[in-house]
Formats: C-alpha cells, structure tokens, sequence
C-alpha cells in the first residue's frame, strides 16, 4: 500500500504524467468551438437574396396581367414593357431622352451643389455667416420648388434656364442642411487638440472641421440626388421638347401606359446609379471612419 504525503486540501498528482508510469492515461474530452451567432450566416449569396424580392414582384405583375386582373389600360404587362423599351433603345429615342435629361441634371447638380455648399460653409464656419445666412435660408427652404415653377417661368421663360434653376433649387437646401450640420458637429475637443498643435484658422479648417464635415456632406449629396431627378419630372413639364419628361407627356397623351413604365424604369435606374456613385465615394473617402455594416 502506498501513503500519499501531499497536505490535507491540496490536490492529487496525476500519475498519468509520471514518466514510468503503467497507469492508463485519460482521453481528454472532445472540444467543440463555440461559433458566434454573427458569424452564422446563410450560405446563399446576398445578390441573389436582394433580387428575390424583385423577381417574385415581376412575376406576380406577369401574372396579373395575363389572367386579365390588370389590363393594358391600366398597367401594360412586364413582357409588353420589356418589347417597348427594346424598340425605343432601337430607334435611339430613348438613349436621346437620357442624354438630354442627364445634361440637365448635371447642370442643376453642379449649380446647387455650388450655392448650397457655399452658404453652408459661410454659416457654419462664421457666427456673423449664421445670422445673416441661415434664417432666410430656412425660410426658402419651406417653399415647395414646384410652387416657384410659374415665377420661373416668368423670370427665365421657357427655355432650358428654367428648368435648370428647378432642379438647382432642390438641390440646395439638403446640401446645405447636412453640410452646416456636419460642420456644426465637429467635436470641440478636436478644435482644442489642433490650437493646442498649434494649427492656424484654416489649419483647423482644412485638417479638423471640412474632414469632420465630410460624412454629413455625402449624406447630403445622395439626399440631393434623389431630389434632383424628381425635381427633373417636374422641370420636363414645362414645355419641355426633348427628354424624358416629354416622352412621359407624350404618352399620356396617348394612353401609353407602356410608355410611362418605361420612363419611370430609366429615372429609377439613374438614380440607383447616381447613389452607387455616391455610395462607391463615400468608401473611398471615409476608410477611416468605421461603420456598422449590420448582422
């Protein structure tokens, strides 16, 4: 018999690991990784799980309308669209009505771009800039632009001019709204860390506050975008002779439902482009600036 000399208490030694030792060793148990819940994920492509929700729209669309729930005048099928749109892209009315409806897009962007990022920067970066600027800002804001549509035509008749300073208009306040708001939310102590560095005014400027203002004035950018192509439905009302806008005004003339789809369906498809832009610069420019991409 063998007498164990190791204190009351304190725990055995495990013969297993004596070098010499005939006693069978123990199997350790089989560990399994714990595997967090974010990480379990479905296998199925995101791709394929965003464009069912289309397909399945589509398709009951198709359905509709060959069981005669939705008839033409009312809604032309998704194969009757997909035939039109193929003969405008044939004859080049269509490529025709785009080019002229992106020129007009960008010529209002770029100006209201210009005035809406300008005043922003006049008064959020100057006291003085807010008391003049933001009142009468704030008040224009709230005037519908459609409304401002007969002044304009008053004021620049019925050329391109009007239509250009509709879609200007709606594109100024929401830069200019998320703009002020980025640079008004730059943090105070940034400011106190760059003078205490000892950075000038426009150091602080350039390297702490227009940085700081960047998300918001993305954010705002894509706002803008959105409003732009909508306020270009309106702008190609107004006696317009080319673009999008007329070929929709033409086919109400006519009834052409067909038509009007197809319209609807190009607007849609440039404004989901003009936000990938938006989207595709603002991983470009804000890599530093980590986000929460969901789970």
């Amino acid at each position: 018999m063998s007498i164990s000399h190791a204190p009351p208490g304190s725990l055995e030694p495990d013969i297993s690991e004596i070098p010499g030792s005939d006693s069978p060793k123990v199997a350790s148990p089989d560990l399994e990784p714990i595997v967090p819940t974010s990480s379990r994920r479905t296998r199925v492509p995101r791709w394929l799980r965003r464009t069912t929700g289309p397909v399945l729209l589509l398709i009951l669309w198709q359905l509709l309308s060959a069981t005669g729930v939705l008839t033409s005048d009312v809604l032309a099928s998704p194969g009757r669209i997909a035939q039109v749109a193929g003969d405008m892209i044939a004859d080049g009315s269509l490529a025709s009505a785009m080019g002229t409806s992106l020129q007009r897009v960008a010529a209002g962007l770029a100006l209201g771009t210009l005035v809406g990022t300008g005043l922003a920067l006049v008064s959020g970066l100057f006291r003085i800039g807010e008391d003049i600027v933001d009142a009468p800002v704030q008040m224009l804001r709230t005037v519908p632009f459609v409304g401002l549509i007969p002044l304009f035509i008053i004021w620049f008749g019925i050329g391109e001019a009007p239509k250009t300073a509709i879609i200007t208009l709606g594109v100024t306040f929401p830069l200019y709204l998320n703009v002020y708001a980025g640079i008004r939310g730059v943090d105070a102590q940034l400011i106190e860390a760059g003078e205490s560095l000892g950075l000038s005014r426009w150091g602080l400027v350039r390297h702490v506050v227009l940085p700081g203002a960047l998300p918001g004035a993305l954010t705002g950018l894509r706002y803008s975008l959105g409003i732009a192509w909508l306020a270009l439905v309106f702008a190609e009302q107004v006696n317009a002779d080319s673009g999008i806008g007329f070929l929709m005004v033409q086919a109400r003339d006519f009834l052409r439902t067909d038509v009007i789809v197809v319209c609807l369906i190009v607007y849609a498809f440039l404004g989901l482009l003009a936000d990938f832009i938006v989207r595709s610069l603002e991983r470009l420019l804000l890599q530093w600036r980590p986000t929460f991409t969901g789970r």
